[in-house]
């Protein structure tokens, strides 16, 4: 089943982004994930989990997934 996502960083520690929704997300059955930051154009990302997308932006707790389905 896909499931869609959005991550919300509750501290921008880099001073990047800003706080907030940074980007929208999907993880797909075979467990890989895409994520999309805001605003458009953005970038769009593939990771192989959503583990490994949160090791790589989710600064220590400071970014956090909110599942949307």
């Amino acid at each position: 089943m896909t499931r869609r996502f959005v991550l919300n960083r509750i501290v921008d520690a880099t001073g990047t982004s800003g706080a907030g929704i940074v980007a929208d997300g999907v993880e797909f059955p075979s467990g890989k994930c895409v994520i999309h930051f805001r605003p458009s154009p953005g970038s769009i990302i593939i990771f192989d989990s959503v583990a490994d997308m949160i090791s790589v932006h989710g600064h220590g707790g400071q970014t956090v997934i909110e599942w949307v389905d």
